[in-house]
């Protein structure tokens, strides 16, 4: 049997607009030739010509948040209750049951930049990939913000998931979810309109509010879903880490056997 991996994570990479500008990653690159201060303490008395080539190590220093690059979100993150009053779990508790299961894939790059999907929506495209949604399924949205990755309006681009249709996916057994826009919910920017128009802050972050009645995680910044089929394959997105996080960087993986 042949076993095919598709990288679904996007790359953490300076000078590209991946998150609003206070919260970018920065890399500082540095190379074999560069590093020799850091080696030589470790043997006194040695030269760097001493070294094949002259070279030390190379290595990187990355300043990050958790929510930089391709991640999983964990309930805490949207709340500090889950589940109608439970405390929020946070990354390092998340069940690595919900991080390795069957893929779902929803292809909503039709819907306009800022359209928030419903549950009927949620429900007719479920019935257009001719799909039964089973627990624990991995159920990731394909937007139009997966091809403007490495343009200026990254951050603004997609569609969101709201609280209806969230909910739609949580109360059939999904515990595990995933988008390749910026955010589970529509971009801010066009959220931002709507609750000036209205006065509604519970237009807010609708979608991820949802795990205060069902907890819940998913993946931001996910990237190639254009090539993943309607259903059919696995996705592994175990999280780093973290003690006590909101988040933690995942490198996922789509599978198919």
């Amino acid at each position: 049997m042949s076993r095919h991996f598709i990288d679904i994570s996007m790359p953490l990479e300076n000078d590209i607009i991946s998150d609003p500008v206070p919260f970018n990653p920065k890399i500082t690159y540095m190379s074999h030739e560069e590093t020799f201060d850091q080696i030589e303490p470790f043997f006194p008395g040695l030269k760097q010509s001493d070294l094949p080539d002259g070279e030390a190590w190379a290595i990187e220093k990355v300043e990050l948040i958790t929510h930089n690059g391709t991640h999983l979100d964990a309930p805490y993150h949207f709340h500090s209750t889950m589940n109608g009053g439970e405390r929020a779990i946070t990354i390092d508790e998340v069940p690595l049951e919900w991080c390795f299961q069957k893929g779902v894939k929803l292809d909503f790059r039709h819907f306009e930049d800022g359209y928030v999907v419903t549950a009927k929506d949620v429900e007719a495209e479920l019935n257009r990939i001719n799909h039964d949604l089973q627990p624990l399924d991995i159920v990731v949205v394909n937007t139009r913000a997966g091809k403007a990755y490495g343009q200026d309006d990254y951050v603004d681009a997609g569609c969101g998931m709201g609280y209806e249709a969230t909910m739609y996916l949580l109360e059939r057994g999904v515990r595990l979810t995933g988008t390749d826009a910026w955010s589970w919910d529509a971009p801010f920017s066009h959220t931002a309109t709507r609750y000036k128009e209205t006065g509604d802050a519970s237009l807010i972050w609708e979608g991820h509010k949802a795990g205060r009645d069902i907890g819940y995680c998913h993946l931001e910044k996910l990237h190639n879903l254009e090539v993943l089929p309607d259903h059919g394959f696995t996705v592994s997105c175990f999280p780093v880490k973290i003690k006590g996080a909101s988040a933690g960087w995942t490198r996922a993986v789509a599978i198919i056997e």
